[in-house]
């Protein structure tokens, strides 16, 4: 281990250490040795510098900013030797556990994991503060210098607070996370029955996919749900151990044309179907996809969710769902996005599904979305978004929000709720106050949008996402007779987890085991959506 000046080692030092060396050149910018050089002499070498553009950086960031984190947090009266260590040791467990796709993507997209060019996490991966600080905080009140205990009265509760710093979403997403852990456990005073804080269970289609496989392992250690997997165990089991993802290695995964289930499902299916052009035969055939399978493994009870689409066309993985689930109650299916500023929370609807509803069907859109932001903690305010503020314009586009408006008025007359409006004065008290006092969204504005068309929505969504800063959470997918939830494609291991969370709430607020009542999608509100 050297702190000196650069190239003062040379290649016949390395050369002549014991089996599996490790070498820490800490010079900077230019290390003792260059990596390039030592590792051409000595492959089995564990390599270390303060680089960032070498494998394993020591960089102090890892270490000071979250040891003071923690010792101010306990009010220490100074930072001991037993802190240091307890830094140091977080740190290398840290370094053993899946690195989320936002670090590797931020260090040029290189897979990382636990090996001779990672034992030390990257400096700017968020879990740190995570585990640093609190690793810091408990030393310091197990060795008497601490003032005060530990935060919130345990290191469960001091890092829920501390990973509200790290950003609004995850501020957010951890606000939801804590109802699942509080209806997940029973209490001698809970009036609820057994079946409905049992944990519940996703079944994933894609089982196969990576993305898929890692926040399912991150969701089995969180204690948020139990996964289900699809696909063939001979494939599925060895990526388990290919991504060391320990927490999945007694998951239950289920190859569904090899399922005792299969037969069941396959003339379920077709008894669903058979007025809609299925024959026997079809319904067997579509019963080994594993979309179809997942569907109906919900339907028949066996799930509580379904969550798929990060390898399909939302079209293509929404219509397995609708053939076998249904809406609910004949509502109107739609995705909404949450969207997360710092100072603000909105709720977009619809961004994924309807191509172009009916004023009926923009009821049912707002109503349901909401319902979905009543559920996740936000009081719902709603505005009909046109390009038309209350009549200033007589076209029937800017005439079917109105009278959306007056049907949920109508139907739901404890909604706060407005519109036609533009979507400036939607979102802005002062501008509501200014031109529109009688308006009921003057106090605050609005934080449900309700949009005309898929194109509109759409298109909103994601230029707040590209261009307006925020932060996406979604898209969450209403009206279905059980919870459903589609992904967006491609979407990253952290996306996946959110939803997963907010889909184990929804099915935790439904009664799970009854058998679907509400009706297939049929007809013309089909042609009216974007499949």
């Amino acid at each position: 281990m050297g702190c000196s000046v650069g190239n003062v080692v040379t290649l016949n030092m390395i050369k002549s250490l014991a089996p599996n060396p490790i070498v820490f050149a800490m010079a900077n910018p230019d290390p003792e040795i260059s990596y390039e050089a030592a590792i051409a002499v000595r492959q089995d070498m564990i390599f270390a510098t303060g680089r960032s553009d070498y494998p394993n950086q020591v960089n102090n960031v890892l270490g000071y900013p979250f040891i003071f984190r923690g010792a101010l947090d306990v009010r220490a009266r100074t930072i001991n030797e037993e802190m240091k260590v307890a830094a140091a040791r977080a740190l290398a467990l840290l370094a053993k556990q899946e690195v989320p796709e936002p670090v590797i993507q931020a260090y040029g997209g290189h897979p990382l994991s636990y090996g001779p060019e990672y034992i030390i996490p990257k400096p700017f991966d968020p879990r740190v503060l995570l585990w640093v600080a609190p690793a810091v905080a408990k030393a310091a009140v197990q060795t008497k210098v601490a003032r005060r205990d530990i935060p919130g009265g345990s290191l469960e509760a001091y890092r829920n607070r501390l990973e509200k710093l790290l950003g609004k979403t995850r501020s957010v997403m951890r606000d939801i996370r804590d109802r699942i852990e509080v209806s997940s456990h029973s209490s001698s005073t809970s009036t609820e029955k057994p079946q409905d804080i049992r944990k519940v269970n996703i079944v994933f289609p894609e089982g196969t996919n990576e993305k898929i496989l890692k926040a399912a392992a991150h969701i089995v250690e969180e204690n948020i749900a139990t996964p289900i997997l699809l696909g063939d165990p001979n494939e599925i089991r060895p990526l388990i151990q290919q991504y060391k993802l320990l927490e999945l290695e007694n998951c239950e995964i289920i190859r569904p044309s090899k399922s005792g289930l299969f037969d069941e499902y396959s003339k379920k299916l077709w008894e669903l179907r058979k007025r809609r052009g299925f024959t026997p035969a079809l319904a067997s055939q579509l019963m080994k996809d594993p979309f179809y399978f997942g569907a109906m493994h919900l339907r028949m009870g066996r799930a509580d969710v379904c969550l798929s689409g990060i390898s399909r066309s939302y079209a293509d993985t929404i219509r397995p769902a609708l053939h076998t689930i249904g809406s609910r109650g004949g509502q109107r299916v739609a995705g909404v996005y949450m969207l997360v500023w710092k100072d603000r929370v909105i709720f977009l609807a619809d961004t994924t599904v309807n191509f172009d509803p009916t004023a009926e069907d923009v009821a049912d859109i707002a109503i349901n979305a909401s319902n979905v932001a009543a559920f996740l903690g936000f009081e719902p305010r709603v505005a009909m978004l046109s390009f038309s503020n209350f009549g200033s314009s007589s076209h029937p586009e800017a005439k079917k929000m109105e009278e959306a408006a007056r049907i949920v008025q109508r139907r739901r007359p404890d909604l706060t709720v407005d519109g036609e409006l533009q979507a400036d004065t939607a979102v802005s008290p002062k501008l509501m106050q200014e031109r529109y006092p009688f308006s009921r969204l003057r106090d605050q504005g609005a934080n449900v949008l309700i949009f005309p068309n898929l194109a509109s929505a759409n298109t909103s969504y994601k230029l707040l996402g590209q261009l307006g800063g925020a932060e996406l959470v979604g898209p969450i997918l209403v009206g279905m007779n059980k919870p459903v939830h589609v992904l967006q494609m491609n979407s990253e291991v952290s996306e996946v987890v959110n939803v997963a969370i907010i889909a184990v709430l929804d099915a935790q607020r439904m009664n799970l085991h009854k058998e679907p009542s509400g009706r297939e999608w049929q007809g013309p509100s089909m042609e009216r959506s974007g499949l």
